[in-house]
């Protein structure tokens, strides 16, 4: 029995070993931690620090340690810190270049929400994209609404014009003009018209 009792020892004492050093990395982690929070307690106590900056600092130092904890428990399990960090880097460089080209859709998207809730125009105003200096960029009836793009008819003197898609945030980068429906036949009236 204590010949059996010793083998099967001898065959986990490689993973008993590999549970009691992450164990021991998790806890010396976790007292780190304690003491730090508890020093810059006193430190907060003796200086009169604002806890707008006491709390992300706390956090931030809380994170640190248990992500280098972590780091840690990783490498005694066998996955490279170097191979950790090629994956994290990467990772964010996609998420940062998807990120940026996104944003535009993204944008339209906002914009869309806040054209369709604040309601700046609606279908059948007339409205004109104005850039600096009173320089017309388009001016047009509202004749579609959609979660990108607001379709604009162009108004000309001699009928209906050209379908202009405008981006919805080019409404809320430049000012922007606008006749109600109603006022529209007003200004769409030529005097040769009785």
């Amino acid at each position: 029995m204590n010949e059996q009792l010793l083998r099967m020892f001898e065959q986990w004492q490689e993973q008993l070993l590999l549970g009691t050093q992450i164990l021991l990395i998790l806890l010396v982690a976790y007292i780190l931690q304690r003491f730090v929070a508890r020093g810059l307690n006193r430190i907060a106590e003796r200086y009169p620090l604002p806890p707008e900056l006491l709390l992300p600092v706390r956090g931030g130092i809380r994170w640190f340690i248990m992500g280098g904890a972590l780091i840690m428990v990783l490498e005694r399990v066998g996955v490279s810190a170097t191979v950790l960090w090629t994956a994290l880097s990467g990772f964010v460089a996609v998420a940062a270049i998807a990120f940026f080209a996104i944003w535009s859709v993204l944008s339209n998207l906002l914009c869309a929400v806040l054209i369709l809730t604040v309601g700046p125009f609606r279908l059948g105003d007339v409205v004109e994209l104005v850039e600096s200096f009173d320089k017309p960029i388009v001016k047009g009836r509202v004749i579609n609404i959609n979660l990108l793009y607001t379709t604009l008819e162009e108004v000309v003197e001699s009928g209906t014009g050209a379908i202009v898609q405008v981006p919805n945030s080019l409404f809320f980068q430049k000012v922007v003009r606008r006749w109600r429906g109603s006022e529209v036949r007003l200004y769409n009236h030529s005097p040769n018209e009785n």
